[in-house]
């Protein structure tokens, strides 16, 4: 009887996301590599696990590292860009975000199979996709089809990043200049259920006085870790009332019981509808799996390059130019 179930929750969430690609970009397409590459999300797949196998913490920072990439310029790579001639400032060197060694790993895995075929837009796509699989226990389908820019600027990120200080008004307008939906952005939020952050981003609500919607053992334990005059680097997990890798619905109850690092998770409970979907997610795990899986489609099809646009990278941390 598990087994069906689980088959039947599979089955479920790729059907929700089949259903939703024709709102996220109608040029990506499922098996997209399934000529060019059969192989191609096999591989991903297979290495995504062996990193995380051996690094449990890098499932949150492929979602993260899929979410940022979206938000900024599209689902286009650039945030994998090192610095160049042509990228004098890429978006990486203002964000402290882990996981581009893995990235340009997976990458070299694809290569091995089929060189010059696999954008890393769809690599890092996948793997987002495939620490659901590891890291939450559900999967879904990815489309593919993604090309890689040629540009990243940090200068793109400040009008284009949701920011741990925003109120629910606008982080709904910040994800819907993206066509999300204020549906997407609470089941997205769910990421938050795993990953690391650092005091730096937390201390806005401890510090002169406890933010009054932070519970008040929460926010005591926060305060002993994130001394008000310590390192603003060091590192919390972004949920320390469960496992910090597992990706689940406990962020929800969570964000009810107060038990939330940042300012924008905690005002989903001051608009009345992003509570009820708080509320909902906390208290049906698959339904938030599915709006999960469906919000992470949605992104993925985020001013995306396809056809002739961009490129595909040798390497992801370097166009093909070199420059």
């Amino acid at each position: 009887m598990a087994m069906a179930a689980s088959a039947c929750k599979g089955l479920l969430l790729v059907a929700l996301a089949a259903a939703v690609l024709s709102t996220a970009s109608a040029t990506l397409q499922y098996d997209f590599y399934s000529s060019s590459c059969p192989k191609a999300e096999d591989v991903v797949r297979n290495a995504t696990m062996k990193i995380i196998a051996g690094n449990p913490t890098m499932g949150a920072a492929f979602v993260r590292l899929f979410f940022h990439d979206c938000f900024v310029k599209g689902c286009d790579a650039s945030i994998l860009l090192d610095q160049s001639n042509s990228n004098p400032q890429p978006e990486k060197l203002a964000i402290p975000l882990r996981g581009y060694d893995a990235v340009n790993t997976i990458k070299a895995a694809v290569e091995a199979v089929c060189p010059g075929v696999v954008s890393c837009a769809d690599i890092l796509a996948y793997a987002a996709r495939d620490s659901a699989m590891i890291s939450g226990g559900f999967t879904f389908a990815m489309p593919g089809g993604r090309r890689d820019g040629v540009a990243s600027d940090l200068n793109d990120i400040p009008a284009s990043l949701p920011s741990p200080s925003m109120q629910v008004q606008q982080l709904i307008s910040s994800f819907g200049a993206k066509g999300l939906s204020a549906d997407d952005l609470v089941a997205l939020s769910g990421a938050h259920s795993f990953g690391q952050t650092h005091c730096s981003f937390v201390t806005p609500r401890l510090y002169p006085s406890l933010d009054k919607t932070m519970d008040k053992a929460f926010g005591a334990a926060l305060q002993n870790e994130c001394p008000r005059r310590g390192p603003g680097g060091a590192v919390l997990n972004n949920n320390n009332v469960t496992d910090p890798n597992a990706l689940t619905n406990q962020y929800y109850k969570n964000v009810i019981a107060g038990q939330v690092m940042f300012t924008s998770d905690q005002t989903l409970t001051s608009s009345a509808a992003t509570a009820k979907m708080v509320q909902d997610n906390a208290a049906n795990p698959v339904a938030w799996m599915a709006r999960f899986a469906g919000a992470m489609v949605r992104m993925g099809g985020i001013e995306v390059l396809t056809a002739t646009q961009g490129e595909i990278r040798n390497f992801c941390g370097a166009t093909n130019s070199g420059s």
